[in-house]
């Protein structure tokens, strides 16, 4: 086998490595997520938080296949975002910011780790308070995680991309939520965090992506945002927005010094993953990413908000499509949730209640233990465990 088609092998979960890398990732980022969110007290500073996971991200990647003979690339694959309350996304302020945390926030944590490009991320949604969440903050969370759980089940081979996107929107109905415009689950491969297969959060006449149908041996992030409001987050402030990527396949004469300087370094620091702003020369970032972005070299990820008042949930997690079915690699638990509503609709109960893993022959489905009879019951069940404890690895 020739160098080139050995590489084009080695994409593919086919290979036992790269599943391997995929699982270092992940196994790096949840536990960058539990480090966050431990120190996330009130008063803590937003931005030591962030800088907090990013450095977790990059020590503990950088331990890994050190004495390789091919230099391996590894660490940051998506900044650690906090966003607060009805903040939706993206938020990792500068070293200069002052935000801090305060008790009863409600807090979105995301992140993401890559060995040798293999991207594993996370995202997951914490009420900073004693005890039981309960109300609407309880609702749009567990909207949220019950949405992530039926596309969990959804995203399997021969299903499309279009019916996770009604069944999520079903999902967050029941809870008297809206699933949030505009954001999309991709395919994940090898150094692309955005892969062509999209799945949409809403469908509508302004959005439309190619239809899509899972297959075997891919890898998906799921991305799940959840808003007791309107669900059409806007830009408020576009200094807010931090975090970039650059767009690869564009070039452009720079016209200014500061601008030449800063995409030079971005270049070579952060080649393919979106990096934070807080990473560069910060006085003279401002200025020359400013121009970056107006000639399309650099992909914005802008901070959005809801309307004040509402409450923003986030659940985002990896998927690997396996041969013998879905193996979820990053998540956290949750806290436990009183919602004021539950899930009487047969078709959210019936997705529920498929198995993540593919039946072999001769042999049924593994038992889970402790679980009432199987069918709708077991799901509900199930369904009533994951929203006051958070989903399962």
């Amino acid at each position: 086998m020739s160098d080139e088609e050995r590489e084009e092998k080695e994409l593919d979960l086919s290979s036992p490595e790269v599943v391997t890398k995929y699982k270092s990732a992940a196994e790096i980022a949840n536990k960058a997520l539990q480090l966050v969110l431990v120190a996330c007290i009130p008063k803590a500073k937003i931005v030591d938080l962030c800088e907090m996971g990013d450095s977790f991200i990059r020590e503990q990647s950088g331990n890994m296949y050190k004495n390789v003979k091919k230099k391996i690339e590894r660490g940051v694959a998506f900044p650690t975002c906090i966003s607060v309350n009805n903040t939706v996304c993206h938020f990792s302020p500068l070293a200069s910011d002052e935000a801090v945390l305060e008790e009863g926030d409600m807090l979105k944590i995301d992140l993401g780790c890559h060995i040798d490009g293999f991207i594993a991320v996370v995202a997951h949604t914490h009420v900073l308070q004693q005890g039981p969440v309960t109300g609407r903050q309880a609702d749009v969370i567990a909207a949220a995680n019950t949405a992530a759980e039926v596309a969990l089940r959804l995203v399997r081979p021969g299903k499309k991309n279009k019916d996770v996107t009604e069944a999520i929107q079903k999902v967050a109905a029941a809870y008297d939520c809206k699933i949030v415009e505009g954001v999309l689950s991709h395919q994940l491969k090898q150094f692309v965090i955005d892969g062509n297969k999209v799945v949409l959060s809403i469908s509508n006449s302004e959005t439309r992506v190619d239809d899509a149908e899972f297959e075997e041996n891919e890898v998906y992030a799921i991305d799940i945002v959840t808003s007791t409001g309107e669900g059409k987050p806007k830009l408020l402030d576009e200094k807010q927005t931090t975090i970039y990527k650059r767009a690869v396949d564009k070039n452009y004469h720079l016209k200014m010094k500061a601008s030449r300087f800063i995409f030079s370094e971005i270049s070579q620091k952060f080649p393919i993953m979106p990096f934070t702003a807080r990473a560069l020369e910060e006085k003279r970032a401002r200025l020359g990413l400013v121009e970056c972005v107006n000639h399309d070299l650099l992909q914005p990820y802008p901070v959005l908000h809801e309307k004040p008042g509402d409450y923003v949930a986030h659940i985002k997690f990896a998927v690997l499509l396996m041969p013998n079915g879905s193996d979820r690699i990053t998540s956290h638990l949750l806290q436990e949730l009183q919602p004021t509503k539950t899930i009487d609709d047969p078709e959210i109960k019936a997705w529920l209640a498929l198995g993540t893993k593919t039946k072999k022959k001769g042999g049924g489905k593994k038992k889970k233990g402790k679980k009432g009879d199987k069918g709708e019951e077991s799901a509900e069940a199930e369904l009533m465990d994951e929203t006051a404890n958070g989903a399962q690895e």
